[in-house]
């Protein structure tokens, strides 16, 4: 196939081409981009009002509230218009951003979950140090060198992403995903980008095995709490987090395992879990577990009645 370096636009994978099933596509994503933005909102309102809330575990799960919007807002309304208008091609500088952006919000929220892991490991671990290690601060400078790295690292896999000569412009999945990408590339894996995905993995599997050893010195440190209420009232500020993590590494694993097979059904489905359920269930897990987390929803909802009333 002729050389598509220079192609202006790409042509993202179609869903169906009958018209009531795009049209029902469309109407799913919005339910899953409403429920996201709905919940992730009501947190970060909830934070930001509730004085009660305006501690450390709460500043990251703020932080986070914001990155799932920033993730699931980089790949669904795209694929939205695509469903509504009919119209499956991205021009290439939208699929570089979107690449870019992407990655940029995967891999804060995932310095910000490995911050939290830190935090709560602090918290019960070495609870009498905690106000000193997990000052203003240290949270800011935590969270904004996650986000430093996780910019120059973006811009590293973007750039080892399209250093490529492709040789088709036809991507095999509902956004610009960096495997499908990969995929269409005349020469394979460039030297950067094996360097860039090797620096991947070490890094992602590095902040795993860190989040794994503060929870096993987490359940170890909570095993010797003499009474069961203080185990559970323990557990439940660790529960939250640690079902977080483990849909977001589950669904990103099977999704990246599975990248160079030949099903794109079933890359397409795994591509829709890790980028559509996180950000949608991460809201309702923080909030369902949490007790501060309701009272708190209760009080701005009151609050909100009470000033409709005056009026």
């Amino acid at each position: 196939m002729d050389n598509l370096t220079s192609t202006s636009s790409f042509l993202l994978l179609e869903f169906s081409d009958m018209r009531e099933l795009q049209i029902l596509c469309f109407f799913g994503f919005l339910a899953f981009y409403l429920t996201a933005l709905i919940g992730n909102f009501l947190i970060i309102t909830v934070v930001a009002v509730d004085s009660h809330l305006h501690t450390p575990m709460y500043y990251f799960l703020f932080d986070l509230a914001m990155l799932d919007i920033g993730s699931i807002s980089v790949v669904v309304p795209k694929a939205m218009a695509m469903s509504l208008k009919n119209d499956r091609s991205i021009t290439y500088a939208g699929c570089v951003a979107q690449v870019f952006f992407y990655i940029f919000f995967a891999a804060s929220g995932y310095s910000v979950l490995t911050i939290m892991a830190h935090d709560r490991y602090v918290a019960i671990c070495h609870p009498l140090h905690y106000e000193r290690t997990m000052h203003k601060g240290a949270c800011l400078q935590m969270v904004a060198i996650g986000l430093i790295a996780s910019l120059i690292y973006a811009a590293l896999h973007t750039s080892g992403t399209f250093v490529n000569t492709f040789c088709s412009n036809i991507i095999n999945q509902f956004f610009c995903e960096v495997p499908q990408l990969i995929k269409l590339s005349c020469s394979g894996l460039s030297l950067m980008e094996t360097g860039v995905l090797i620096l991947s993995f070490s890094i992602a599997f590095g902040c795993l095995i860190f989040i794994i050893r503060s929870y096993v010195q987490v359940f170890a440190a909570v095993l010797r709490i003499p009474s069961s209420q203080g185990q559970k009232k323990a557990l439940s500020t660790c529960v939250p987090h640690l079902t977080v993590v483990t849909v977001f590494v589950a669904s990103a694993a099977l999704a990246y395992t599975r990248s160079t097979a030949d099903s794109s059904d079933l890359d397409t489905v795994l591509a829709m879990i890790y980028t559509l359920i996180p950000p949608t269930l991460n809201p309702f897990i923080y909030s369902v577990r949490n007790k501060e987390v309701k009272i708190a929803f209760r009080n701005v909802l009151h609050v909100k009645i009470s000033y409709k009333n005056r009026f």
